[in-house]
């Protein structure tokens, strides 16, 4: 009878399989509208297309959020709120750069002087969903792509904990190369 029910069973699996399964999951998105792609992203989270299904629930706080949408023109104004919205997000933390704008400047940063030429110059980013502007779909697309890449993380090597020391290798670099140059 046991053996029917499923009692008594025992689960065994890694502790990066458990945490990853968890993480990917439930992503909880900062959705950061700038410009029309704004619009695309809404309507993901729509009746029509419902991110909910795939765990995925839009938050309105950086410090409750995993994932940023960066959807739209990033001007050098807004710049500085967007480094500062994703430092204020927990670890891990992940990007999803939505749209033309947000991948590249766009059209706009060949005759503008305002428009930075790609997010990936201010914050790092994860996924690259691409349209002028993309459709829900594609950010399905891009949010499935993000889950393969939690799907593959480990806990014995972090990701916050190697760019911290890769910052310190260059920062060291770049101390000896001074050193060097004042004795020269």
């Amino acid at each position: 009878m046991d053996a029917k029910t499923g009692e008594g069973g025992i689960v065994i699996t890694k502790l990066d399989d458990l945490l990853n399964w968890a993480r990917l999951t439930s992503l909880f998105p900062m959705g950061f509208g700038l410009a029309c792609c704004a619009i695309e992203m809404m309507g993901a989270y729509a009746a029509g297309y419902d991110l909910d299904r795939f765990g995925i629930i839009p938050r309105a706080s950086p410090r409750q959020s995993d994932v940023m949408i960066v959807a739209g023109t990033v001007t050098f104004k807004m710049a500085d709120r967007v480094r500062r919205l994703y430092e204020q997000m927990p670890e891990p933390r992940y990007v999803i750069s939505m749209g033309s704008c947000s991948n590249c400047g766009g059209p706009y940063w060949e005759h503008g002087y305002h428009v930075v030429k790609g997010v990936d110059r201010i914050i790092p980013v994860d996924v690259y969903v691409p349209g002028c502007p993309p459709r829900p779909e594609a950010l399905i697309g891009g949010f499935m792509q993000l889950q393969e890449i939690i799907r593959q993380e480990t806990i014995r090597a972090p990701r916050a904990v190697q760019q911290l020391m890769a910052k310190r290798t260059a920062a060291q670099g770049q101390s000896v190369a001074n050193a060097e140059q004042q004795v020269s």
